[in-house]
């Protein structure tokens, strides 16, 4: 025989259970672990896709190696010149990159200026040196403007070797030499004295830009206002 259930009184406050905020802490912060675990493969493994394979790129005037130069890409003989100083892991760099890639691009191309890149590690001591010796690399086999703009163009990505090997196989530079070079970090030293170089020079964070000896401001780090200063000297 089953019993009845006693009606409730609405005038008695009825005892509930509650759960405890620790309790609700851990389960937030398991969820919040497992999320970002979830990203962190995801930038590891995310499929490289290139947007730049085919696209005229500019010579390569001085190649990785040369102690204490950076990598010159351009026509030789330009009136203008724009070092930068980059981190392929700043998210600063980034910005400038999308901000000013376009305007940098056809300025190299045209011939009214050439462009040094001068990579640092400044951001990340693991990942900083790596990309920037997979750049390194990749403008020995005369791909240094499309390598960093895919590097930057897809900023979420971890770039991992893997990453590096396939980015240049799409650029048609994944032969055993490129490979070996990312994985033996093979311009360490090089890097060192460009590091060396931009410590002699002054520079303390990145992005840090000069046209023509002439370091930029912060509010000239635009497209127009990179433009500007190139005219100035172009014209």
């Amino acid at each position: 025989m089953s019993k009845t259930k006693a009606p409730v009184n609405p005038l008695v406050q009825q005892t509930r259970r509650r759960i405890s905020p620790g309790i609700i802490v851990v389960i937030v912060l398991v969820l919040a672990l497992g999320a970002g675990v979830g990203v962190q493969y995801w930038r590891g493994h995310s499929k490289v896709e290139v947007s730049s394979n085919g696209r005229p790129e500019p010579t390569v005037i001085t190649g990785p190696g040369q102690a204490g130069k950076g990598v010159t890409v351009g026509q030789a003989g330009a009136k203008a010149h724009i070092d930068l100083y980059l981190d392929f892991r700043c998210p600063h760099c980034a910005e400038f990159e999308e901000a000013t890639g376009a305007t940098v691009d056809k300025l190299v191309q045209d011939g009214t200026a050439t462009l040094t890149y001068w990579p640092l590690g400044f951001v990340n001591p693991d990942a900083s040196p790596r990309l920037a010796n997979a750049f390194a690399a990749a403008a020995a086999n005369g791909k240094a403007l499309s390598f960093a703009d895919e590097m930057y163009g897809d900023f979420s990505k971890s770039w991992t070797t893997d990453q590096l090997m396939e980015l240049g196989k799409q650029l048609g530079i994944g032969d055993a030499k490129f490979q070996q070079a990312v994985q033996d970090n093979t311009y360490a030293g090089w890097l060192d004295s460009v590091s060396k170089a931009s410590d002699d020079r002054g520079v303390t964070g990145t992005p840090t830009v000069y046209v023509n000896d002439k370091q930029l401001d912060a509010d000239q780090l635009t497209a127009e206002g990179l433009q500007k200063a190139v005219d100035a000297i172009a014209s």
